[in-house]
């Protein structure tokens, strides 16, 4: 008779290779690269912003905030910041939604008008602001112009006249950044058949009609994102107004740079920083809320 081995007894634990570890979906390791990136670009510098701005060697403190809003220059620029904002933000979509349309009509040299209004593009800041300081000086060519007429030209940009000074700004600006929202609705116009427009118009439509009804809804993608990069844009202007006016207009980015280059406090120029950066989130927020298309959900 054969003896046969009785097989060992089984545990109540499973066998090591029957299990199996959780498996990493194939989407996380694509935009792993992606999150890292964005964590290095942006999470780490924001964090050690909010380090420099309310901590110290010794803890937690709130005296470089109040450092920040007792100067005499902080509130002024925060007034002159939001007020070109809201001066030029409206501005500018208005040229620029007009002239959008009328490169689509497809005048006479229409890529011609086209390059000529995407020129100031391709000037930086510092350039813009140069060419307008060279307009608006007391013997500047427009001084000069008026000279010529037998008028004589006002200071327009003397520490004592705001509202010149507000002006240049606000002109040199529009100059200078309406061509980034031409693109950009350019762009929109073109992804819109011209079937709706053809036929509203069929049915008797005015143009004022079509464009509120037909054409600014279907450009609402477009508009949103140039209002987040425009707002942003105009939060951060600088370069423009210290050329033009220098510390007789102060904006946020311009207090943020004379805090820490010209007083050697990045301390408060963080605080500077991350309020500039905190009026783009809310503003960008507001955007994407108040132009999201209803129908299809979004952000609520």
């Amino acid at each position: 008779m054969s003896l046969r081995t009785r097989p060992a007894p089984t545990t109540g634990a499973a066998p090591a290779a029957s299990r199996r570890r959780p498996r990493i979906p194939r989407g996380a390791w694509l935009i792993a690269p992606s999150v890292i990136f964005m964590v290095l670009l942006l999470g780490w510098p924001t964090a050690q912003g909010i380090l420099q701005a309310f901590g110290t060697g010794h803890g937690f403190t709130l005296d470089f905030l109040v450092q920040m809003v007792q100067d005499p220059y902080f509130w002024p620029a925060v007034r002159n910041t939001l007020g070109l904002i809201v001066v030029l933000i409206p501005l500018q979509f208005v040229f620029a939604v007009g002239m959008a349309l009328l490169l689509r009509s497809s005048p006479r040299l229409h890529k011609v008008h086209f390059f000529v209004w995407a020129i100031p593009l391709a000037l930086s800041d510092l350039a813009a602001g140069l060419v307008w300081l060279a307009i608006l000086d007391d013997r500047g060519y427009l001084n000069s112009a008026l000279a010529l007429l037998g008028m004589h030209g006002p200071s327009w940009l003397a520490y004592d006249n705001p509202a010149g000074l507000f002006g240049a700004v606000l002109v040199a600006e529009l100059w200078r950044a309406t061509s980034l929202v031409l693109v950009i609705v350019v762009a929109g116009l073109q992804g819109i058949p011209k079937d709706y427009d053809e036929a509203a118009q069929v049915f008797g439509a005015t143009f004022w009609r079509r464009l509120w009804h037909v054409t600014l809804p279907l450009l609402r993608p477009s508009l949103q994102v140039a209002l987040i990069l425009r707002t942003i844009l105009a939060l951060q202007t600088f370069a423009v107004a210290q050329a033009l006016t220098g510390q007789n207009f102060p904006l946020l980015v311009g207090e943020t740079y004379r805090w820490y280059t010209g007083l050697q406090d990045p301390n408060v120029a963080a605080c500077l920083a991350l309020v500039v950066l905190a009026v783009s989130l809310l503003t960008s927020i507001f955007y994407l809320r108040a132009l999201r298309d209803k129908s299809k959900g979004g952000l609520r």
